[in-house]
This record gives structure tokens, sequence and C-alpha cells, in this order.
């Protein structure tokens, strides 16, 4: 064995020297090592977090088109997430007021360089000029026309609906350079939406005292007007002229006038002369009144019916809606002596709910929240219903049918004569009939002034949540109390001190001279609480104001030495009573004031309210006041101002001065 080991070639090789070593086998290996090295550094360079195709997060499945399966958990997300999210995105962005922008080609990154304007004049440039601007590069600030994307979105789009694809190429685009500079600009006026049906009428026209001495005419406590007139002004239109009833305007606004001191007497007269705003060689004659207003413990029965329509027009949010939001108010106003009753008219007219007592408040608002609007307007027997309700459930206090509607009056009686004899024989039966209009676009304003006169009730307009609660919370007394009916007015003026005169407004309400004794003429009603003002325009004789002639051959029938300037009469029936009882006082000096300055708070501000509203109708006498003239004398009289009523009405000129 000895022998055998010390004779092993192995072993000789240990005493053999190393040979020198070759140049050329040396820079073999050298080069080698260096290849492996930068491999090993190419490899970790291009993917550190395994989001190349099959480098990481590999699974034992191998077998789809060489991609593992969790090669495919990153991208796929990835485009699942973005083929929901995208289109949802778009959506949104060409619903607001970024579409319909100039497209703009690029937008600077760096905060110190802005992007100039896109002028959409210009020709687009040539495809491979914007290849060049494209490839260029830009380290301090690039603008490439769209954002780029990254591995995982590219091969989403390429794997997404043509159409998404779109939509996803148009999100990826930078924002419109032009969209800075559109913010300054005026907004174009859209077109006055039509649909809305109003009566037509003439401004009141001038009188000469000595030809038409007399002036007669019917209250109006109605605020519909001015509630449609401030919507549309809000929501940038000039309402049409016919919708500006300028009495209605002026009566929407509470007025300190004194209140009577009995129910016996229900009203006195409040008067002024004051310089005319627009005109210094006239002057207005304002006459004003308040409705007694009931002891706080006082409550006196009321017997509601609810005549809802349900039409599918109504299915708007400030239609069927808000009429919902409005009643509940009213129900959260009344008490165990009331009643309330439901009816709806739509595709056919039922009983929501029968007369229910006030206190069972979740019973009727549950029959409230439970109306929706849809099917046809053919209400076969709605208002009859309604009516039959109400006399079923009648107390000794207030029966009261209240219309809702966005203007749709198929409410059973389809010729509309028959419909107004119809709610007046129930009028003189007891039962009154007030409107509440909603919405537009299908208002008929004339069809609901015309039912609410011939029903003795109020007309009024909800725009808004705000103007429920004035309607049926501030004002629910006059809304459904009434103090007086049949409210008559007229003044006669002495041709010794007044050669012309105009009446502000009351074009709907006029009547003739022999209707002011005539009992049998109806006239308005006037609530508990309420206040009521007119105006009339005078021409003091000698002013040189006047507008006509006098003639050549007149008689001259003034009053000698009487220092009055007219003569107010008022007629007024109790609420039960068919005897109407007489008010009278002079107009005399007085009242009047050389300057409207002196004049109160309420003076000044109705003088503006009626100057607003010649200038929004395009008066023929009074519309020459400027804007700024109306909004500084109605900001002279706002007075305290405790509902913010007046110092909303300033803003509303501000608005019609700018569309005007």
């Amino acid at each position: 064995m000895s022998n055998d080991m010390e004779n092993d070639p192995l072993n000789r090789l240990k005493n053999v020297a190393a040979p020198d070593a070759r140049d050329k086998a040396k820079q073999r290996a050298v080069s080698a090592g260096m290849a492996a090295f930068e491999a090993a550094n190419t490899k970790s360079a291009t993917v550190p977090k395994g989001s190349s195709w099959g480098r990481r997060l590999t699974s034992i499945i191998t077998s789809w088109k060489r991609k593992t399966i969790m090669d495919m958990r990153l991208p796929i997300g990835t485009a699942a997430i973005a083929l929901l999210v995208l289109p949802l995105g778009y959506q949104l962005y060409t619903t607001t007021s970024m579409t319909g922008l100039p497209e703009a080609s690029t937008r600077a990154v760096a905060p110190v360089a802005e992007p100039a304007p896109v002028d959409e004049a210009s020709p687009p440039p040539p495809p491979a000029k914007v290849a060049q601007e494209r490839a260029a590069p830009a380290p301090v600030a690039p603008a490439p026309a769209e954002m780029e994307m990254s591995a995982a979105d590219r091969v989403m789009m390429e794997t997404m609906p043509e159409p998404l694809a779109a939509q996803n190429s148009m999100l990826t685009r930078a924002p419109a350079a032009g969209f800075a500079p559109l913010m300054g600009e005026a907004m174009p006026m859209q077109a006055q939406p039509g649909g809305d049906e109003f009566t037509s009428f003439d401004e009141q026209r001038l009188k000469v005292v000595a030809e038409e001495p007399v002036s007669t005419f019917s209250i109006d406590v109605d605020t519909a007007s001015y509630s449609y007139v401030r919507r549309m002004l809000e929501d940038g239109f000039v309402p049409e002229p016919d919708a500006v009833r300028i009495e209605e305007l002026v009566n929407y606004f509470p007025y300190d006038y004194p209140a009577a001191p009995s129910a016996e007497v229900p009203f006195q007269p409040t008067l002024a002369v004051f310089p005319t705003p627009w005109n210094p060689k006239t002057q207005l004659l304002q006459i004003g009144i308040k409705g007694y207003v009931p002891p706080a413990g006082e409550d006196k029965p009321a017997n509601l019916v609810f005549l809802i329509d349900t039409s599918g027009s109504m299915d708007e949010p400030d239609k069927l809606p808000l009429l919902k939001r409005a009643f509940a108010l009213l129900v959260e106003q009344l008490s165990g002596n009331d009643t309330v009753s439901i009816v709806a008219y739509a595709g056919s007219a039922g009983v929501v709910l029968e007369p229910t007592i006030a206190t069972n408040k979740a019973a009727i608002l549950g029959a409230l929240d439970n109306l929706w609007a849809g099917g046809s307007t053919a209400g076969a027997e709605g208002i009859e219903l309604a009516y039959r309700l109400a006399e079923e459930a009648r107390v000794d206090g207030t029966n009261r049918v209240i219309l809702a509607t966005d203007g749709d009056f198929n409410v059973g009686i389809d010729d509309p004569e028959k419909l107004e004899g119809f709610i007046k024989a129930k009028r003189d039966g007891g039962v009154t009939l007030s409107v509440l209009g909603f919405g537009r676009g299908n208002l008929d304003d004339a069809t609901m002034q015309a039912l609410a006169q011939n029903g003795n009730g109020n007309a009024s307009y909800i725009s808004s949540f705000r103007e429920a609660q004035k309607v049926l919370v501030e004002e629910v007394g006059g809304t459904l109390e009434v103090i007086a009916k049949d409210v008559k007015i007229q003044v006669e003026f002495n041709p010794a001190a007044v050669s012309e005169y105009r009446l502000i407004g009351y074009e709907t309400r006029a009547l003739n001279r022999e209707d002011f004794n005539n009992d049998a003429v109806d006239a308005g009603d006037i609530g508990a609480g309420h206040t009521v003002t007119a105006l009339y325009e005078i021409t003091p004789v000698g002013s040189g104001g006047e507008l006509v002639d006098p003639l050549r051959y007149g008689a001259e029938t003034a009053r000698a030495g009487s220092e009055e300037m007219a003569f107010l009469r008022m007629r007024y029936k109790l609420p039960d009573s068919d005897v109407s009882e007489l008010i009278e006082q002079p107009v005399t000096p007085e009242v009047v004031y050389a300057d409207l300055g002196q004049a109160s708070d309420d003076a000044r501000f109705a003088a503006a309210v009626a100057a607003f509203g010649q200038k929004l109708r395009g008066s023929d006498y009074g519309g020459g006041m400027s804007w700024d003239a109306i909004a500084e004398l109605a900001r002279s009289g706002r007075g305290a101002d405790e509902s913010g009523y007046r110092s909303e009405f300033v803003q509303l000129v501000k608005a019609a001065a700018g569309l005007k």
C-alpha cells in the first residue's frame, strides 16, 4: 500500500513548479468577470420591485402565454379599477362647467411660466412639427400635449373597448389652458324659458281730474308676482312685463301701519303725501291699511282640504317635493281645533286622507309623503271631492280648499267659466279657495289669479322653502283667517288742488264708480295682520308737471276755499255679514311732506318698489329712474328689516340692473 502511495502520480505533481501566467488568458478571465458584473447590475436596475412581466411574484403556474398568474395580479387589477373609475370620472368631467372649453395643446408645469393663449382661428401645426415638439426635451418646464402614460396604462388602453379608450384618452390630456381666462368673461344670457302664462294688461293711464275725478278699485293682498319676478331675476332671466304686477310687488313687504283696535273696525287708513322720486313736479299719495290682529290666545278652528296636483309634470324638485315640505310646515302650525283632508288629482282623482284632526300629524305627514307624481292630468272629480270633504267637516271658523299645482287646472271641470262659477257658488256657501303655484314652465298664472279671486282666497307662488315659510308660517294668520271681505277703495280728487293723477298698479282690480256702493260686487279680502298699500302719482295744480292741456271751454267745479287734496272712502264687510260698512277720511295738508327724506321709511321703501316695478315693466310714466337711485332709495327706507326681505330687495335691484 505504501509503495502505491509513493508511486502515485498526483503526489509527484506537488513537486512540479507552476508555469508563468499567460497575458491572453488573464485578459479573458478579467473580461468574463466584468461581463458577469454588468449583467447583475442590469438585472437589479430593470426590475427593482417586480413590475415587469415574469421577473418577480412568479408562481408555480406558468401555463398562460408564458405569463405566470402572479405576474397578472397588478396589471389586471389596475385595468379593472380603471375600467370602473374612468368612465365615471369622464361623466363628471363632461357635466361640469369645464366642458365645452376650447382645447389647448399644452400646459406648462413650472409655476414661473404661464401657457400661451390658444388661438382657435389659427390652423393646427403639421404632424411632423407636432411629433418634433413632443419628442423635444424640456427639463425645466416640459409642455407635452398629452400626459405620459405608464406601461400598465398602455396595456390597459390596448385591451379596453374602443369607446372607453377614447374617453380615457380625453382624460389623460392636460387641462385646457383657456380655462382661466374664461372665468373673467361675461356669461351669455340664456333665452327666457317659455310656457308660463299671464293675464295681459295695459298700464294704468293718466287721468284728468276735471274729467274723471273718482278712482275706484278692489284691494289686493296677493304676492305671487313678486315671488315669480324674484325667481326669474335670480336665475338670470328678465320676466315678461305681464308677470310684473306692481301692487303685488309693493304688498309683498310688511309695513308698520297702526293696527285696528278691534275686530268691529278691522283696519284704519294711514295717509301720506310726499315728492315723487322719479318726477320732481309730481307727488305720491300713499294709502296704507293693516288688518286687525286677533289676540294670541284666540284660536278659531280651521277646516282645510289640500287639493294637490300629482300629474307627471309635478315630478321636479321645485314642484311636488317642495309642495310636500311646504304643507308639512303648515301642518305644524295647526292645533287640535283644526282638521286636514287631502285630495289628489292626476290620472284619476282620489281621497288620499279623510278629514283628520290636525294633532294626528303622523297620519297627515305620512299621507303627504306617500304622494308621487305620474300619469295624465284628467282629474275627473278632483275639485268636487275637495269641496265635498270641506262641507262634510265644516266648522264655525275657516273652511278652505288649498289648491296646489304647477299650472295644470284639469280638476274635473274643463270649462273655465263653469269652474269659476262653481268656485263662486261654493264661496257663497262658506267654503273659500286659495291657490299655491309651484315651479315654472307650465305656470298658468292667469287661471291661478282668477280662481283665487272668485274663491275669496289668496294666490301665492312658492318659489323656495323660504317662501313657503313666509306664506305658511309667518303669515299663516293672514293666509287662513279673514277679518274683512269685499274691501273697496274709492278716492275723489279735488280739481282745485290736483290736476292729474294715475293709480300705480291694480290694473286687474279696477272697478266701476257705481260698483263701490253695490254690495253684490265682489272685491278682495284682508286676512289677520295683512298690510295693503296703494300709491297714486298726483300732479298738483300749478306745478308745471301737467301732461294734458286744459280744455278751452272747461267749467271750474272745484270747491272754493277747501284745503283738501282728495277724499278717501273705503267699504268692507265683516266676515259674517253681507252688508258693507263705510270708512271716510280726507287728505289734508297735515299729511303732506315737502321733502322725501321727511317721509317715513315705509313711504320711501314703497316708492322704491313701485319705481322698480315700473322700470322692469318699461313704464311710460315712471321708468326713468336709474337702478342705482332705486337701490339707494330702498336702502334709505330699509328700517329695522327684521325678516331681511328689504335687504333682499336691494340685491334684487342690482340683479335687474345687470340684466336690463
